[in-house]
């Protein structure tokens, strides 16, 4: 252990007094008598205990050092403790902490004009939100008002946020709980080519019938009664589902084709994680609306919004938004977002992001899957890979069932137990592990990574036919 990761004394609790209680010790005990943890049975957690972080690693109270192949919950994309977005955040303090939304503000106004400059032409209005959930909350909530319809078309592999509305717009089975939800939202079957809801057998076929069943979901509806298609432009935790070539454009045609406006969540594809500043920029498509949350400063303070085009925004030139929020367009959130737009211009990270995912992700990952008879897939781009992992590559049988839990979920909770030990904070749902490490990760800090999900697939391997 070099000095750089030896813990500080009050982390490894060093010099206190016989019997005393540690850091880590009552870190533990408050959190567990006070803190409530979202998607989680209480008792049956035990939430480990962060110290400090830096790079692409935290260290744990103890000491131990876990390289972060999460980025915590997809969104550190600049990195822990980037010195520009620290000062930033320092510097805006100084001067001021908090601002009501009907004022202007100098780092309000300047991180929206970044914003509006790296989205596609025609965005250059932008609203501000806490965070993800909410931007897609008020994204429907502008597409209603703007087309006078009701209805919101969302896909089941989706994840959207969880707020009332957001939640509703969700496919996958956290939406379950909160059912019955916001009315008008329908679900459709969005391309997946490893496990195709349309028995497609190429990626060109997955397409045209992915739109096929996304056209006839709209006829029986009623083209009327909808006012927005709503997609992740990369499916992401339900996945990781690149779209096939064709998609997107087809979506925004048969949008066109019938008045409907397009949202493109890009909560966790944004902000350099496909390697462009929005998704929708490798394959083209502008849509009416992009929400964004996450990687805009990577969450060193809450933030998120919807980027809108010239037709939605001149809706409420003369006619009220009826939306808004306290800390809409936080000085110190704003101040965060310029610092991260511009650090990801002076360090070229869009173009390291694409040259990881091209030269060493990607092959890397490739060559685990030709060593593991326990990976049935793997794709992605940027940093944002998906590993799908299977008992039998030749029937697609899933590792563990599907939104399996207990002791249905064992061998992935034994990969990601053996990933930890090994210190690598992995990213696990389902039958997936994504690799989706912060967008300033380095070449070699990848390698130590891939290594470590080397050993850990040894794991899975065990519960195939082959093992």
């Amino acid at each position: 252990m070099t000095e750089a990761d030896s813990p500080a004394p009050s982390e490894a609790g060093a010099g206190r007094e016989p019997g005393a209680e540690s850091v880590e010790e009552r870190v533990r005990r408050l959190d567990r008598a006070h803190v409530f943890h979202s998607w989680s049975a209480q008792d049956l957690i035990d939430p480990l205990p962060v110290a400090r972080a830096s790079g692409s690693y935290f260290w744990d109270l103890s000491g131990r050092r876990y390289l972060d192949f999460s980025s915590q919950l997809v969104n550190v994309n600049i990195g822990y403790q980037h010195p520009a977005l620290v000062a930033a955040i320092a510097e805006q303090a100084g001067r001021l902490t908090t601002l009501a939304p009907g004022f202007a503000n100098e780092a309000r106004g300047e991180a929206a004009r970044l914003i509006a400059e790296v989205a596609p032409p025609g965005l250059n209005k932008v609203f501000f939100t806490n965070g993800g959930a909410e931007a897609n909350e008020n994204a429907v909530r502008m597409a209603r008002l703007h087309t006078g319809r009701h209805k919101v078309l969302a896909a089941y592999r989706s994840y959207h946020g969880a707020t009332a509305g957001a939640i509703a717009l969700t496919g996958d089975p956290r939406r379950w709980p909160s059912e019955p939800g916001s009315p008008g939202v329908v679900h459709y079957w969005g391309p997946y080519p490893y496990r195709s809801a349309f028995h497609a057998t190429s990626e060109a076929e997955e397409s045209e019938r992915a739109l096929a069943h996304l056209r006839a979901t709209v006829e029986v509806e009623g083209p009327h009664t909808v006012a927005a298609v709503l997609l992740e432009t990369v499916v992401g935790t339900n996945g990781v589902l690149v779209p096939p070539p064709g998609y997107l454009a087809g979506v925004r045609a048969l949008c066109d084709e019938f008045g409907i406006l397009l949202i493109a969540d890009e909560v966790m594809a944004g902000f350099g994680r496909c390697g462009e500043w929005f998704a929708v920029d490798a394959w083209g498509v502008v849509p009416d609306l992009i929400t964004f949350a996450k990687g805009v400063n990577s969450g060193y303070v809450p933030l998120g919004g919807v980027v809108l085009s010239d037709a939605v925004a001149d809706t409420f030139a003369e006619r009220p938004y009826p939306g808004g929020l306290t800390y809409s367009g936080h000085p110190l959130a704003c101040a965060s977002a310029i610092a991260s737009i511009n650090v990801f211009r002076e360090e070229g990270l869009l173009a390291h992001v694409r040259r990881l995912g091209d030269e060493v992700i990607g092959p890397g990952l490739r060559a685990l899957a030709r060593r593991h008879p326990s990976v049935g897939d793997v794709r992605g781009l940027g940093v944002f890979w998906a590993v799908e992992l299977v008992r039998d590559r030749e029937t697609r049988e899933p590792l563990v069932p599907f939104n399996a839990s207990g002791a249905a979920a064992e061998p992935m909770a034994r990969f990601a137990a053996r990933c930890r030990e090994a210190g690598l904070w992995p990213f696990t749902h389902f039958n997936r592990t994504h690799v989706v490490p912060p967008c300033t990760v380095s070449a070699d800090e990848v390698r130590e990574g891939l290594e470590i999900l080397d050993q850990a697939l040894t794991v899975t391997d065990r519960y195939t036919v082959a093992g």
